[in-house]
């Protein structure tokens, strides 16, 4: 063999090494871009949920107790009442969740639990991400002329 076939083979020895290092940087950015994305997909999924168990709690904090209000006592839920009303905003959502009336009727607690589609961890068996939101009320009765 000549010297120029020779340089040219033993150049050869080291061909593609560069492709090898492409593709392993490749796949190594999408999955980087894949956590990226999915993450934002889960964020975004909880602060729906806590926007809506908040929205909800707050419909549900609406339906005072009438007869409490009219005699000045300390104000509380209607406890079925605001059961009903903070399932009715949770349907009208399209979630569902657990509605919860303390033991004194002054507050009400919404836990809802929702999934979000992945984009990319679904290539590797991850199809959603379960998310819970939380959202919670407490009535405070005031009168008028009283200090906070």
């Amino acid at each position: 063999m000549t010297a120029h076939l020779r340089r040219f083979i033993g150049a050869d020895r080291e061909a593609g090494s560069v492709t090898v290092f492409m593709a392993i940087t490749v796949v190594g950015l999408l999955v980087l871009i894949g956590l990226v994305v999915d993450g934002g997909v889960k964020i975004r999924a909880a602060q729906h949920a806590d926007a809506v168990a908040a929205e909800a709690a707050r419909a549900a904090g609406q339906v005072v107790a009438l007869a409490e209000v009219v005699g000045h006592q300390d104000v509380s839920v209607d406890r079925q009442g605001a059961v009903n009303a903070a399932n009715a905003y949770l349907a009208a959502a399209g979630e569902t969740g657990r509605v919860v009336v303390g033991p004194d009727g002054t507050t009400v607690e919404v836990t809802v639990t929702t999934s979000s589609p992945t984009a990319f961890l679904s290539l590797i068996g991850i199809s959603n991400l379960t998310v819970t939101g939380h959202g919670e009320v407490t009535l405070v009765h005031r009168v008028s002329g009283d200090q906070p």
